[in-house]
């Protein structure tokens, strides 16, 4: 009786994990579908538009760099959220917000941000990446980014 039992059950777990994968399929095949030059300029956003949004409090940065990469460099405005952990912590994103991802480059931000898309989040990846940050970083740019920044959260 257990046996039988225990084979149900496996069934009916591998069934419903190919109906999740199959609709997880469907989904991303959605996506691609709707895919035009207008979802293409929306998915991405520059750095002077991140600015403006993180100053009306409207966007959330996320850095889906690895610890060791966040580590060696760290960015104290964003939330660092490594790509691979990002599912399990989805919860601690703001819906109400514009989800922005970041990386070096924008390789996986921009696989972040489609998943994050494909969940229903509003989001777009920093075209730049980090490394476009660069001129934020010193001087008077700097200086007025970090006050902005800190008025908000005032």
């Amino acid at each position: 009786m257990k046996r039988i039992i225990l084979v149900i059950f496996i069934s009916i777990t591998n069934l419903y994990r190919q109906q999740l994968k199959n609709s997880e399929i469907m989904e991303f095949s959605n996506c691609l579908r709707l895919y035009d030059y207008q979802e293409r300029k929306d998915m991405k956003i520059d750095i002077p538009k991140l600015i403006q949004l993180q100053i009306e409090d409207k966007a959330e940065l996320i850095d889906i760099r690895f610890p060791e990469e966040v580590e060696a460099w760290k960015v104290g405005f964003a939330k660092n959220i490594p790509l691979n952990e990002l599912p399990d912590r989805i919860t601690e994103l703001d819906k109400n917000k514009i989800i922005v991802t970041v990386c070096p480059h924008y390789d996986r931000a921009s696989i972040a941000r489609h998943y994050l898309t494909l969940i229903g989040f509003n989001s777009k990846y920093l075209v730049e990446g980090l490394l476009g940050l660069d001129e934020y970083l010193r001087g008077d740019k700097a200086k007025e980014f970090i006050l902005s920044i800190k008025k908000q959260n005032l």
